[in-house]
């Protein structure tokens, strides 16, 4: 059964091709969702797929690229929506 991982990324996470780290990872797993650049500076991720991969997602949001500052991530679950094919990164 999958879930979903949602986490708002606090810190140096924009223009420091966070979105790119995170969603490069993502696809490894083999999770689908989003990555996406907030107006308040932050990055929200949304990723869906089994638990086990979630959790390996988690280290990888806190630890960020190599030249993000993670400040915090603040983390919710939630069950999978099912309106994902792949994982992307958004934009506005």
């Amino acid at each position: 059964m999958n879930e979903r991982l949602e986490a708002i990324v606090s810190g140096r996470v924009q223009m420091v091709m966070y979105r790119d780290f995170t969603a490069r990872f993502a696809r490894r797993l083999g999770l689908v969702g989003e990555v996406k650049n907030l107006s308040d500076g932050t990055v929200r991720v949304i990723a869906e797929g089994s638990r086990e991969k979630l959790e390996r997602m988690q280290p990888r949001l806190r630890r960020g690229s190599l030249l993000s500052r993670v400040d915090d991530v603040a983390l919710s679950w939630l069950p999978a929506s099912g309106g994902y094919t792949s994982f992307d990164i958004t934009y506005d």
